[in-house]
């Protein structure tokens, strides 16, 4: 076998694919540059870092379940000036994950904290948390699954390896007894243990209408916002803001109208 057969195959056995892609190339360019082998082969490994923080990153993404991608610089913050743009690129650096800090974002409905969410959930992704995306009706139909089928304590082992969880839509439903309940184990279970990301169309003093007891409900409120961030996005509606403009830039109204 010849030496090229070999190398090929060593590097599959030892799963190396970006050094078997780049090799070739780079040994022409060490040569060219008269590279010494320490030289190409940190920049052989380099390749093979690299193509694997890609794909960890493409594999974190897809774990995480997002509905879709939003980033904060699609985030128009000109639409709520109220709104702490210095406080949300803050968070973006994602300092409140490692010391397992909650994030609430509360306001209207279309106002962009599943934007915003999204966006600080993707940041994560990108710095190597581990995320995972709910809508928190979608959270409660599988907490009553786990439920059902006496697989919640697995279930909950399983979050707990999750660095960061959203919450997202908190309150635009209401919930059974159980369902709330379960809602309550899961978020109470977090505290102090990893860090919770919710979107809220309710104040503070209106979740009792989501876990249906004040004591369960001021509980949970005590821990969830013992280490949090509270971020209010009261305001015109974001998102009828951002289809007017689009409309506008296309002609199909006039700019009297806004």
């Amino acid at each position: 076998m010849s030496t090229e057969l070999l190398l090929k195959e060593y590097l599959h056995k030892l799963k190396l694919p970006a050094v078997a892609r780049h090799y070739k190339s780079l040994a022409r360019t060490a040569a060219e540059n008269n590279r010494t082998y320490e030289e190409y082969l940190c920049a052989l490994l380099e390749q093979e870092v690299l193509s694997r923080e890609e794909s960890a990153l493409k594999n974190r993404i897809r774990r995480a379940n997002f509905p879709y991608f939003k980033t904060l610089e699609e985030f128009d913050f000109t639409a709520l000036p109220s709104l702490s743009k210095p406080k949300v690129l803050t968070l973006s650096r994602g300092e409140y994950i490692k010391a397992k800090e909650n994030v609430i974002f509360l306001g209207n409905s279309g106002t962009g904290k599943t934007h915003l969410a999204i966006a600080l959930a993707l940041c994560a992704c990108r710095q190597g948390y581990r995320v995972r995306f709910y809508t928190a009706p979608g959270l409660v139909t599988e907490l009553l699954a786990a439920a059902r089928e006496h697989k919640l304590l697995s279930l909950e082992k399983q979050w707990l390896k999750q660095d960061l969880v959203v919450v997202d839509e908190l309150g635009y439903v209401p919930y059974t007894t159980e369902g709330a309940q379960l809602l309550f184990r899961f978020l109470a279970g977090r505290y102090e243990r990893g860090s919770v990301l919710i979107t809220s169309n309710l104040e503070f003093s209106e979740w009792v209408q989501v876990f249906g007891d004040e004591r369960m409900t001021a509980a949970l409120l005590d821990r969830l916002t013992h280490h949090a961030h509270i971020l209010v996005m009261n305001g015109e509606s974001y998102r009828f803001r951002q289809s007017l403009r689009r409309r506008q830039e296309e002609g199909l109204v006039s700019s009297a109208s806004a």
